[in-house]
């Protein structure tokens, strides 16, 4: 479905972002980038530390996609980041199983925010940005069940900001989700899609 012309750069490592730009039927190459996330971030709250989430996951998704531009002149590149916050309080990757199952207890019975946001750049100049929210409510499950969960799904509650990939076992932590499921798994999919086809890279 890609004309050919322009070569398609995802700048992450993300599997979930690769499985759905692949499902699409989008051709692509990945190169992830190397840029220093918690230096941004402490960069962005030095300068303001009221900054919205959206902001943060819009400035990383930014860095990442013109870091990888640059070294891949005249190609399409695909920037993305997604940020976690809850009552305007960012939550990070948990490093290991323990502090995941802390996060999910944070969570638990409250409504969390996904703020998922895209940027296209070629040249090293960035030419769209996109930034899309979920609204995401945990259950107030047991602790029992929460011992369960983390037993199960091992260290992939590592890989992702929020403990949980809505797309396996994860699903059982909530019991209402507003909002594009592509965003909550870490891309807008259709804001990058239309913007792709718009600019001719994709077939219309």
């Amino acid at each position: 479905m890609t004309t050919g012309s322009v070569e398609i750069v995802l700048a992450s490592g993300s599997k979930a972002r690769r499985e759905m730009l692949a499902a699409a039927g989008v051709h692509f190459t990945v190169q992830a980038a190397d840029v220093d996330e918690p230096a941004i971030r402490a960069q962005l709250f030095a300068q303001d530390k009221n900054i919205a989430p959206t902001k943060i996951a819009e400035v990383l998704a930014i860095a990442k996609a013109e870091e990888v531009s640059s070294k891949r002149p005249g190609s399409m590149v695909i920037g993305a980041d997604q940020v976690l916050a809850l009552d305007n309080v960012l939550l990070s990757k948990a490093p290991d199983i323990k502090a995941a199952g802390e996060a999910l207890k944070r969570l638990r019975g409250r409504t969390h925010e996904l703020h998922s946001a895209v940027v296209l750049a070629e040249n090293g100049k960035v030419n769209f940005t996109h930034v899309g929210t979920a609204r995401l409510t945990m259950r107030d499950f047991s602790d029992a069940f929460l011992d369960d969960y983390l037993n199960r799904a091992a260290d992939r509650v590592t890989q992702t900001v929020g403990a949980y990939e809505l797309e396996g076992l994860g699903i059982q932590l909530f019991d209402k989700i507003e909002g594009d499921y592509f965003t909550i798994l870490g891309m807008p999919l259709m804001a990058v899609l239309t913007e792709l086809r718009w600019r001719g890279v994709l077939s219309i």
